[in-house]
């Protein structure tokens, strides 16, 4: 049964537990580029380092790429609900939350696709 992650930490412990880590970081890469915002994070990257280099990208595309942003948002289908419940006056957190929300939008992909195939 999924079960929805409380924190990207539990998420990448159970992404590794059911061997997806891989998996998901292929999702993030694809739904990127299908974006257009090309990110190319390496399949060797640390689940700390994966999420750092999320959470600037995220940061840089709503300070500069705002309408890319809106776009991301809608192609990764992050629930909208949950967009707007975000508090938006400290664009760092802002950014750490929104990266969450794909996080688990894109695990959540994964492990249907997994488990259902």
């Amino acid at each position: 049964m999924y079960i929805t992650p409380l924190s990207s930490d539990l998420l990448f412990e159970e992404a590794q537990k059911e061997s997806l880590y891989l998996k998901l970081i292929q999702q993030i890469n694809k739904d990127f580029n299908l974006a257009n915002e090309a990110v190319d994070f390496p399949l060797s990257i640390s689940p700390d380092e994966l999420k750092i280099q999320l959470h600037e990208k995220i940061y840089r595309m709503i300070q500069y790429k705002f309408a890319e942003y809106l776009n991301l948002l809608y192609i990764i289908d992050v629930p909208e609900d949950q967009i707007k419940k975000l508090d938006g006056t400290d664009l760092v957190i802002l950014a750490e939350q929104v990266s969450f929300l794909i996080l688990k939008r894109e695990w959540q992909k994964v492990w249907f696709r997994n488990k259902y195939k």
